[in-house]
């Protein structure tokens, strides 16, 4: 559990919905900051929630952090706010293509964690966006030893997009919330 979770459920009841009558949280920072576990950690402490992982949004490692991932973000946050619907195909990794689409009605809280979570396209629709730092190199040994040796190759440009996207975006000082990815897995 991220020791940081305590002042974080402080602040979850004084939330507003900015998203129709969701919630939206997004968790962003560099690759294996704890992004998904902090996502794990507040999924346990509200009721009415979903996640979206960026993973199940980027289609393969060459359209990661791509305008058309702005677009997809955009179109699920809209229709989360039009229809009261959280509507997305998520990527299987396995065979390269899009699974079938998810379609549910919009929770009380939508988390969206992953690196790009945070950009400034979800920005007005969120009512929380939190950052988890985490020092590269520990970063990396976590996604790989999280996702297995297959990943080693694509991560040194995965990284560079990261940071050069971050940089971009400005993520990390338009967070809401700062938080230490240390001990954090």
């Amino acid at each position: 559990m991220n020791p940081q979770l305590p002042e974080l459920k402080q602040l979850l009841p004084k939330l507003v919905a900015n998203c129709g009558e969701c919630i939206v949280i997004t968790i962003d920072g560099p690759a294996g900051s704890g992004k998904t576990t902090l996502a794990k950690d507040l999924e346990l402490e509200l009721d009415s929630v979903h996640t979206i992982h960026m993973d199940d949004l980027y289609e393969g490692w060459s359209s990661t952090l791509t305008p058309k991932l702005t677009l997809k973000l955009v179109s699920i946050l809209e229709s989360v706010k039009n229809q009261g619907e959280v509507i997305y195909s998520p990527f299987d990794w396995g065979t390269e293509k899009l699974k079938p689409e998810i379609r549910i009605l919009a929770p009380r809280y939508l988390i969206i964690e992953g690196v790009g979570s945070g950009q400034s396209a979800t920005r007005d629709l969120a009512s929380l966006a939190l950052w988890i730092e985490v020092p590269d190199q520990l970063g990396l040994a976590r996604v790989i030893e999280r996702d297995g040796p297959a990943v080693v190759d694509y991560m040194p440009a995965f990284l560079v997009a990261q940071n050069i996207h971050f940089e971009k975006e400005g993520t990390k000082k338009s967070a809401d919330y700062r938080l230490s990815g240390l001990g954090t897995v």
